[in-house]
């Protein structure tokens, strides 16, 4: 972070707020002419700070009405197993994120359903049968306080 200056990170933060922004817009919101503005863009991606640009898709219009958080458990920790389940869990649409965690759970994931009959044939059909997974605790968002908006730039 340390040859990034100001203007680097009001490029980022302002993708951040809007990843169509156009470059002339872009330009314009950090004080930039065009060109440069388009280098300073084309460094940022090259050096790895944009991983990647995407749509931030509704939940609700698309029918997913629950939203949990899954508290994972293996019984046996077994590197191989372990990267079995990690494998599986991406290969499936609605787990949104996963993470390898410390304390009494092996991962949280979190995950969307449709409704509480999707969530339970989720959980009955597809996620007790992962490999390792000995136990499941799972909590029910039941409202949203603050949806990622992207990390901070310091």
């Amino acid at each position: 972070m340390t040859d990034l200056d100001k203007v680097d990170r009001a490029i980022l933060a302002a993708l951040q707020t809007d990843g169509r922004m156009s470059n002339a817009r872009l330009a314009e919101t950090v004080g930039l002419s065009e060109t440069p503005c388009a280098r300073r863009l084309k460094r940022l991606e090259s050096a790895g700070y944009i991983e990647r640009y995407r749509a931030m898709l509704s939940r609700s219009a698309l029918g997913y009405g629950v939203v949990a958080f899954i508290y994972v458990r293996f019984a046996v920790h077994d590197r191989t197993v372990a990267t079995r389940f990690e494998r599986e869990v991406q290969a499936i649409p609605r787990i949104l994120s996963c993470h390898n965690v410390s304390g009494s759970a092996d991962y949280i994931l979190q995950v969307v359903a449709r409704d509480l009959d999707d969530y339970g044939s989720f959980m009955r059909d597809e996620l007790r049968s992962l490999p390792g997974v000995t136990s499941v605790e799972s909590s029910l968002s039941l409202r949203e306080i603050k949806a990622s908006t992207g990390l901070p730039v310091p």
